[in-house]
């Protein structure tokens, strides 16, 4: 499978980057998408979430009403989670979401979501570039050359890229990231991919392992 390399101006180059029908051209694996997005979104969670239950609030224990006589329910503490104030029943406690997924569902996941990029025209290969100076004019410049300005794009580099990064960065539908950081969530999440020309073979690289 081929595609063509473009230029910061969305003009084709002339070249063509070879695009591995194992990890590009595979038949895609919902599940696996599936388990990895959700393993993903559980890590962002801190489970650090916590609400009283009736032995942790604090008051007296004191009986508040007698037992028989007044025509309403018995009612032993002002804790009980029936009145306000009271303690909470089975409310949330911290915990971890994590879970463990193994390295070849990740990686089939992986596959998986640039096959679906693929399938949906949505990846284009961008020629390697710089930015002299952190500009947002300047990645706007290049949204707007490659006519994906009003979408929300993810930008894979070969390598870290200070400039290219905080260039990017106050622009809300765009993503810049590593080629190493690439995940299932963040491909799938994106309107648009662009792989930079170098880090097509990194990608392959990783994702033949």
């Amino acid at each position: 499978m081929e595609l063509a390399v473009l230029n910061q101006q969305g003009q084709d180059t002339g070249r063509k980057v070879q695009l591995s029908d194992e990890i590009f051209g595979i038949e895609p694996n919902d599940n696996a998408i599936y388990l990895d997005v959700k393993q993903y979104l559980a890590n962002q969670r801190q489970g650090t979430h916590k609400s009283k239950e009736r032995n942790e609030i604090a008051g007296s224990t004191k009986k508040i009403k007698k037992q028989k006589g007044t025509g309403t329910a018995r009612a032993g503490s002002l804790k009980s989670p029936i009145f306000r104030g009271g303690g909470r029943v089975f409310g949330p406690k911290p915990r971890n979401y994590s879970f463990k997924l193994n390295k070849k569902v990740k990686q089939l996941a992986r596959k998986s979501a640039l096959a679906y990029k693929v399938k949906e025209n949505s990846l284009s290969v961008l020629e390697n570039f710089s930015f002299e100076a952190p500009k947002t004019k300047s990645y706007l410049a290049l949204l707007n050359g490659l006519a994906l300005s009003d979408k929300k794009t993810l930008l894979v580099l070969p390598e870290d890229n200070k400039n290219v990064y905080l260039s990017s960065r106050n622009i809300p539908k765009a993503k810049v990231v590593n080629v190493n950081d690439v995940n299932t969530y963040a491909v799938l999440n994106a309107d648009h991919l662009v792989l930079c020309e170098g880090s097509v073979s990194k990608l392959e690289t990783i994702l033949s392992k």
